[in-house]
């Protein structure tokens, strides 16, 4: 295609246009989506003039999860939830940074259809070295009666009844990226005009890959089987080129599943001797990730089966996470299945 030709393509227009494909769509989970991308520009112009003004470093508190809360995930996070309660199509929100969900008390709230789980700032630990973070978040049809505040059973659902889920990554460019079940697509953030322009639609994930990423320094505390997955990437024997794959990890989820979905390969994060139930929280980061991932045509599984098949108990609950390429990922599966802690 002649990009000198090429039409802008704004989230909103495209929203408009995937809704008018379905002859009963009402038009709510459109504006939802754009009201949280309306949230993500905010925090964008945030984390973009980060070494400018106050709100690098420790807030000097922690979050539910006993993690040292920075400043900027104080703001993301308050900034989703201003948003979200002035929207009139949001029942509800959890955030990884709260003890509880928040259910909105007003009129327009009682009879929203959805709920908003959101990891508000992944990677915050990367803020303070300008290393690429990103907001995570899925968007659920609430089971609770309309008409009455929403209530935790409609936060404790499994991903496989997720509409929507996406993540926006800040980086050299700030992009969005959102699935459902029937696809992903990706937006570009173009500052000139201050709009989410589609720039990567109908996203796949690489059949194969050549690029493993997970943190490598936790080796001595994984189970026998990941041990032997990670002698294979880096072995070079059994390959069809003899060489070893390469190890990528930046340690914010949203980067290194970002390339993951853009070029193949794999991201796992498996439990260990001190994570017995893994590290990564199932609501916030691992099922909107897997939603993202199965609808580009990969793979999400927590050793022992689908991420998006796990019934939610707690708001935080945490799951072991192998997701990426359908063969790596298989590959990983076959090594980890008879020996996982998970």
């Amino acid at each position: 295609m002649d990009t000198k030709k090429r039409k802008l393509i704004t989230l909103d227009e495209f929203t408009i246009q995937e809704t008018r494909k379905f002859p009963h769509a009402t038009g709510e989970l459109s504006s939802l989506l754009r009201d949280i991308a309306l949230a993500c520009k905010i925090i964008n112009k945030q984390v973009n003039k980060a070494g400018l003004v106050d709100i690098l470093g420790k807030h000097g508190a922690t979050n539910v999860q006993g993690e040292e809360q920075m400043k900027l995930d104080i703001f993301a996070n308050e900034t989703l939830i201003n948003v979200l309660q002035n929207s009139a199509e949001c029942a509800g929100i959890a955030s990884e940074e709260n003890d509880d969900f928040v259910a909105f008390d007003d009129v327009f709230s009682f009879n929203s259809k959805y709920v908003v789980l959101f990891d508000p700032l992944d990677g915050s630990s990367n803020i303070d070295v300008n290393a690429s973070i990103g907001t995570i978040f899925s968007i659920y049809r609430r089971v609770s009666p309309m008409g009455a505040p929403c209530t935790a059973e409609d936060f404790l659902q499994p991903g496989n009844k997720l509409m929507a889920a996406g993540y926006v990554i800040y980086g050299s460019s700030t992009m969005l990226v959102y699935a459902t079940k029937i696809g992903v697509n990706g937006f570009t953030l173009e500052s000139s005009i201050g709009e989410f322009c589609l720039s990567h639609p109908n996203l796949k994930c690489p059949e194969k890959g050549r690029i493993y990423s997970v943190n490598q320094g936790n080796t001595c505390k994984y189970d026998q089987g990941v041990k032997d997955f990670l002698n294979y990437c880096m072995d070079k024997n059994g390959k069809d080129d003899g060489e070893p794959l390469s190890l990528r990890y930046i340690g914010s989820m949203v980067a290194d599943l970002h390339r993951t979905l853009i070029k193949g390969g794999i991201f796992f994060y498996p439990a260990d001797q001190k994570n017995k139930s893994g590290k990564l929280r199932l609501q916030y980061e691992c099922n909107p990730m897997a939603l993202i991932m199965e609808a580009a045509g990969g793979i999400a599984d927590f050793g022992a089966g689908r991420i998006l098949d796990i019934i939610p108990t707690e708001l935080h609950q945490r799951t072991p996470i192998y997701i990426g390429s359908k063969e790596l990922v298989s590959k990983s599966l076959s090594f980890v299945a008879e020996n996982s802690i998970a």
